[in-house]
Formats: C-alpha cells, structure tokens, sequence
C-alpha cells in the first residue's frame, strides 16, 4: 500500500483535550493534499457486566449533538496513563462500581479520516458498589439494563453512540463463538 509523506506541519489550535494540525503531505502519485488532523490522547469505555447479566448504560446530555444520548461509562486518557488504569478509574467516577476484572474487548480508531484518536473498551466483572465520584459540571443517570434489552436498544436505534455500539455488538460475537 502507498502512503503519504509529511512535508509540513502546523499546529493551528492547542487546547485541553484536543489539538489541531494542518499538515502537507505528498501524495503516492505526485502532487500535494492538506490534511486536518484532530490530535487526541484516546480514551476507554467500559461494558461494565453485573452478576445478573445487566449492562451498566449511563444517560447524559452531549453538548457536541445536542442530545441526552445512552452510552456506556467512558473517558479521556490522562497524560501517561495506561488505558486499564484509565478504564478502572471512569468506572468507578461514572458508574460507582469497583471491577474485580478488567479485560479488553477491542480498540478502534474513532474517525481515522480525521483524527488519530485511538478508543480501548474494556469488559469489566466483578462489579462491586463502592460510590460514584463524579467531575464538576458531570451529570450522569446510571441504568442498569438487560443484556437482551441492550441490544434491542442497538437494533431499534435508540443507542447512537460508535463506542457503546460496537462495545455491545464485539461482546455478542464472543459470546455467539463461545468466547467470553
């Protein structure tokens, strides 16, 4: 496969949980392209399971849509930090559940057209209730929802969300293989 080589970069925009860049590039055949590039530092979401086989789904208004939107409990990569960590942590900030197990289902890139956000979903078991600890400005409805129900949500276009969609759907193959 050809690729593109960089001959120029510029950051345009720098701020707290993103950058932008607008680069050069030459392409395989000649000739040149610009490029917008969303820089980010990732991010995890957690398909957190109960011992009764529920989901645990949050509702929150998403300023970017416009929209009370169903997703599962996700977050931003801290400077550094290891996305099992990270998956622990907004777990327990979003949800109140401590996970006894943390497994990684999958990681993906968001929108590679656009960005080189990388997002890490994780399965977590062996949940135990220990609080939420929400950030300033975070307002967050924790639903447990049966796994049937879930999917049903997906199928009828109630969940809208990539991560939570293919977060979902990636542990249904599994369990159809046999896997878990």
């Amino acid at each position: 496969m050809e690729i593109e080589t960089r001959l120029s970069s510029r950051r345009v925009y720098e701020g707290q949980v993103l950058n932008l860049r607008v680069d050069r590039a030459v392409l395989p055949g000649g000739g040149e392209a610009v490029r917008e590039v969303v820089e980010f530092r990732g991010g995890v979401a957690i398909l957190a399971l109960d011992d009764a086989n529920r989901v645990l789904l949050i509702r929150q208004y998403r300023y970017a849509v416009g929209e009370t939107i169903w997703e599962l409990p996700a977050g931003i990569l801290e400077a550094g930090e290891l996305p099992q960590v990270c998956a622990g942590r907004e777990l327990e900030e979003e949800t109140g559940y401590h996970a006894a197990r943390l497994e990684l289902l999958c990681r993906f890139y968001s929108t590679p057209g656009a960005t080189n956000e990388v997002l890490h979903i994780y399965l977590a078991t062996g949940l135990t209730l220990v609080g939420p600890r929400l950030e300033a400005g975070e307002r967050i409805q924790v639903i447990p929802t049966a796994w049937q129900a879930a999917l049903a949500m997906v199928e009828r276009g109630e969940i809208r969300d990539g991560k939570t969609i293919i977060g979902l759907l990636t542990l249904e193959s599994r369990q159809a293989d046999g896997q878990k």
